[in-house]
């Protein structure tokens, strides 16, 4: 007899552990534009950090009045939306399972992949610290293994890279969907990979439609980026009985 979660999801994939690949898309992250080098705002902080205007992050919270001419300010300069959402994944069970693979695709055309191993700074400020220095080194090794890595790319050649068997993503210009009928879709599938905006308002480009197998609305409300990442990925290890197979190792 099939449970309520059981009707969502086939019987004979329930023992089956579907990796997830997580890509923060068109993410508020990048290093300051020469063209905000001068600005006042930008050298003042950079000369207290004794660092060139090119090596800082740039943040709407100490950049605001430099960015207000910015091509679509609205969607750039917000560092702490890739913090939070990474933190949210990264510490799941899900990666703790080796069942996840996350990458950001930056405002600028990076591509940062992420070593599920790798312990993010908690802190904020250390968090930047930590990108300036991907940017500046392009790797971010310790022991001998990677666990960050900044490439140039877009988000149509990271996807060309990863090669999805069914790409889904979340907009509220998406078709409205409950969460775990869309999870249990995609845990159907040999390779499936989620795309989330990085950005704090505003929609994804035209790209995302050349990407996209599906775009899905869950909430009739704009939600924070890390706010679907954490739902998106508890409803995916559900589908999947990850807790219950974790509790039965033990």
């Amino acid at each position: 007899m099939l449970n309520n979660n059981d009707k969502f999801f086939p019987l004979h994939l329930l023992n089956i552990l579907i990796m997830l690949n997580l890509i923060l898309a068109e993410s508020a992250l990048e290093i300051i534009p020469e063209s905000l080098w001068t600005h006042p705002s930008v050298s003042k902080r950079a000369n207290k950090l004794n660092k060139k205007p090119g090596q800082m992050l740039l943040d709407r919270s100490l950049h605001h009045r430099a960015m207000l001419k910015l091509e679509n300010s609205k969607k750039r300069g917000r560092p702490d939306i890739v913090h939070f959402s990474l933190l949210e994944a990264l510490g799941s069970p899900l990666n703790r399972e080796n069942l996840l693979r996350t990458y950001v695709v930056t405002w600028d055309n990076y591509i940062i992949s992420l070593n599920p191993n790798i312990r993010l700074p908690k802190n904020y400020d250390r968090f930047k610290g930590l990108i300036e220095q991907l940017y500046e080194r392009g790797k971010i090794v310790k022991h001998g293994k990677i666990l960050m890595e900044l490439r140039t790319g877009t988000l149509q050649n990271l996807i060309q890279k990863i090669k999805p068997s069914y790409t889904i993503a979340f907009t509220r210009k998406g078709k409205p969907l409950l969460l775990h009928l869309v999870m249990s879709t995609l845990v159907a599938k040999e390779n499936p990979t989620v795309i989330v905006g990085g950005f704090p308002r505003g929609h994804f480009t035209g790209e995302i439609m050349n990407v996209s197998n599906e775009l899905v609305s869950i909430d009739p409300e704009t939600l924070e980026a890390w706010t679907v990442v954490s739902r998106m990925i508890y409803e995916y290890e559900t589908v999947i009985r990850l807790t219950k197979k974790r509790f039965d190792r033990i």
